[in-house]
């Protein structure tokens, strides 16, 4: 396995292997590796014939009052998951590697960034597809792995990959969670005993709306207020029913639907979804 935190040593690593007519799978993080991006690394490489992960914590998409400075930075460990789960290279530049002068340059997506993450994290969105259109221009992935758990952000990107025609298809990939249901996130290593049981109060609240759809319930008002009364967080940012792709808010679940939520307990933001009626 290699490494590199410069672009051009990237670049020609990667040129070199598809000169050999190898596949690039690409795997986008932020670090903190957990299950749920091991989980990416393999699909990406079951499917490829080589395998890019990137380290970056992108300073664009944190908010001024956000968490940039305490996100968990684990490269050690990071390194040792990605060597054992067959990664050829991991890609970790800096912000100066990143934003070489600064960046005079934007990337908007605009309908979609707008509800749930987007009215909560003002420009993150922005600093979410300024740092994915760069990191595909870099890598020149055939194909880049995201998680569901991310649901809004799965569809941001893709928009933005179709709207500008970038030749990389993007793999959407199922959460992965923990025995008890709790979406892995970097995040959850923030949570202490009793705030990791309050946690589960949100995918209790999003399974809640799952069996009411079930039982025959189609009002979105009347599945949200019964999951609402499950929650038990400091405090709730959204819990939306929405349409799974345009992430406009429903009325009547009578098809596909996203239910999302965004809770916080104490200084910890966490985020999840499920899809309810059927398929996409």
């Amino acid at each position: 396995m290699n490494a590199t935190g410069k672009i051009i040593e990237a670049r020609k690593l990667i040129d070199a292997a598809r000169m050999d007519g190898l596949s690039i799978g690409f795997v986008p993080t932020m670090g903190a590796l957990h299950e749920g991006h091991v989980a990416l690394i393999r699909r990406a490489r079951e499917e490829n014939g080589f395998v890019v992960v990137s380290i970056f914590v992108n300073p664009t998409q944190f908010g001024p009052n956000e968490d940039l400075s305490k996100y968990p930075r684990t490269f050690a460990d990071d390194l040792e998951k990605c060597l054992a789960s067959g990664v050829d290279l991991v890609f970790h530049p800096d912000a100066d590697e990143m934003y070489r002068g600064g960046s005079s340059t934007s990337v908007s997506v605009s309908g979609i960034t707008d509800p749930m993450e987007g009215s909560h994290r003002p420009g993150h969105f922005d600093g979410v597809t300024l740092v994915c259109n760069k990191l595909f221009n870099i890598v020149g992935a055939c194909r880049a792995y995201f998680g569901e758990k991310d649901a809004q952000q799965l569809r941001v990107v893709t928009r933005m990959v179709l709207d500008l025609d970038l030749p990389v298809e993007m793999v959407p990939c199922p959460t992965v969670r923990e025995a008890d249901g709790l979406a892995m996130s970097s995040r959850n290593r923030y949570l202490d005993r009793e705030q990791r049981g309050r946690a589960l109060s949100l995918i209790t609240a999003l399974r809640s709306v799952e069996e009411g759809t079930a039982n025959g319930e189609r009002s979105a008002s009347v599945l949200l207020e019964r999951a609402r009364q499950l929650l038990d967080a400091d405090a709730v940012d959204y819990l939306e029913i929405v349409d799974p792709s345009t992430l406009a808010r429903v009325d009547v679940v009578d098809g596909p639907a996203l239910v999302c939520g965004a809770i916080r307990l104490g200084a910890t933001r966490l985020i999840d979804n499920i899809l309810v009626g059927g398929k996409r």
